[in-house]
């Protein structure tokens, strides 16, 4: 997939297929809307395109309202190219970029660089200055500059509307898996390693400590999570919160690799949020602490063994349900 962050980059005139928005937590309603761009581009020979912006346009024109963002950029791209586009835009969002008017915005973005065949949006689409564009206006600008718009229907899973704003609020709540549902896999925290107080591997047990992150975190309190180290994936117990059995400190994520032995060489780790155990509490000292980690570590591993039961009567099902060739 190419990424670009200018239009002028583009000299060749090949006609496109579009989708545009954040796609802050590459859910399943972002998924479906990108695969749908990919399936309709294929058999016209149009390419794939992605329309996103940085930063978000609400830290843009209200940074005091602006969200915790879920995935990282770089993240976010390898989600976006996992659905089969083909080209990424991420335009700069300056003055000049809000204050288009909804045909500005069709004419200088859609038309004149990517050569719009037709656009595929959700719902709640809006764009142009003080978002004056929604999905009724995006139809009418394309019967009258001649591409074809596609509104896909809000997605809802058991009952929850798929959304970034339902992701956080769960998240926030620390419902992990609920979120899991919606993004259609775990939630992850990503960044690179760094050295912590030294209370864990002095007083409790040694931990890995992730670097302070921008983006959102779950609620504060202790997870059953899986780690990757470079390509490897370890089962571990996270503590996402302040250590207040050792004072108050500023918040830190903090991870225990549950049957791991060994020299840690990777600069960066990627945590995901599996199920959350408990609250964060103040222990009267590191002893008793140690105690409740030990236990957290019992339960954690008790998780991890149901879960692959599961997934193995799971796979077994699916392969008896074969049809025989």
């Amino acid at each position: 997939m190419r990424i670009i962050r200018d239009l002028g980059e583009l000299r060749e005139h090949r006609a496109s297929v579009v989708t545009i928005g954040n796609f802050d937590g590459m859910h399943l309603a972002h998924q479906r809307l990108l695969a749908r761009v990919a399936g309709v581009a294929r058999p016209v020979g149009a390419q794939a395109v992605a329309i996103t912006f940085e930063p978000h346009p609400v830290k843009y024109l209200a940074p005091e309202h602006a969200p915790k963002l879920l995935t990282p950029l770089e993240r976010k791209a390898q989600l976006i190219e996992s659905m089969g586009v083909q080209l990424l835009v991420v335009l700069p969002f300056t003055r000049e970029l809000a204050h288009l008017s909804p045909l500005g915005f069709v004419r200088s973005v859609l038309l004149g660089p990517l050569h719009t065949l037709s656009v595929h949006v959700g719902p709640n689409f809006r764009f142009g200055y003080r978002q004056a564009g929604d999905t009724e206006v995006l139809e009418a600008l394309g019967r009258q500059e001649g591409f074809r718009v596609e509104v896909l229907p809000m997605l809802e899973v058991r009952g929850e509307r798929v959304s970034s704003t339902r992701v956080r609020e769960l998240l926030s709540e620390g419902r992990v898996q609920v979120a899991c549902r919606l993004l259609g896999r775990p939630f992850s925290s990503y960044g690179p390693i760094v050295a912590g107080l030294g209370v864990g591997r002095k007083h409790t047990v040694p931990t890995l400590n992730l670097a302070p992150v921008e983006e959102q975190l779950p609620k504060i309190g202790v997870y059953v999570t899986r780690t990757r180290l470079g390509a490897t994936w370890h089962d571990s117990v996270t503590n996402v919160g302040h250590k207040p059995t050792f004072g108050d400190h500023r918040l830190t994520v903090e991870t225990f690799l549950l049957s791991f032995s060994g020299e840690i060489r990777e600069a960066d780790m990627e945590i995901q949020f599996l199920y959350r155990l408990r609250d964060e509490i103040k222990f009267q000292n590191p002893a008793i602490l140690k105690v409740q980690i030990q236990e957290d570590a019992r339960r954690s591993l008790k998780f991890f063994r149901l879960r692959r039961l599961f997934q193995e009567r799971h796979s077994k099902r699916q392969t008896s349900t074969q049809p025989a060739s």
